[in-house]
């Protein structure tokens, strides 16, 4: 029995969060079609970095995308993880989002999206960044399982 106290104690506390973790509780929306159905909604951190050899912090760091409304969130910096960051809730699962880091209100390359995309609309295209293959916005996948 003091084994198994003993095993209990020596473990390793999980770690806490992670890049994108799904919400204790859905939330329910009223269908078209009269009936109530749940949504799955997701927490997400996002965070960033300097990148290598660049010395000069910015003044600001925000996120902007789909899963905002185009509006932008700001950035918070993290002396201990030399990095600014924010944890949005209430993502939408189940669909495809598109965003854009703003390091000094301009587009920046996040290195953890999910892919990139080719902006639609008027808000995405505000936000779009140059790459090799033409103007593209980053990509969240949003999964529901």
């Amino acid at each position: 029995m003091f084994q198994s106290f003993g095993n209990l104690l020596r473990r390793k506390t999980p770690p806490k969060g992670g890049p994108m973790m799904r919400e204790p509780a859905s939330r329910s929306t009223t269908s078209p079609r009269g009936g109530s159905e749940n949504k799955q909604v997701f927490s997400k951190v996002f965070r960033w970095r300097l990148p290598d050899g660049c010395t000069d912090e910015p003044a600001s760091v925000e996120i902007v995308g789909s899963f905002t409304h185009w509006q932008k969130v700001p950035l918070t910096r993290d002396g201990k993880l030399d990095a600014w960051h924010v944890t949005l809730h209430h993502i939408p699962g189940g669909r495809t989002h598109h965003y854009m880091l703003l390091v000094n209100g301009k587009p920046t390359f996040d290195k953890t999206c999910d892919g990139l995309a080719v902006p639609h609309g008027f808000q995405e295209e505000q936000f779009q960044l140059q790459t090799d293959k033409g103007f593209r916005v980053l990509m969240l996948f949003a999964q529901t399982k």
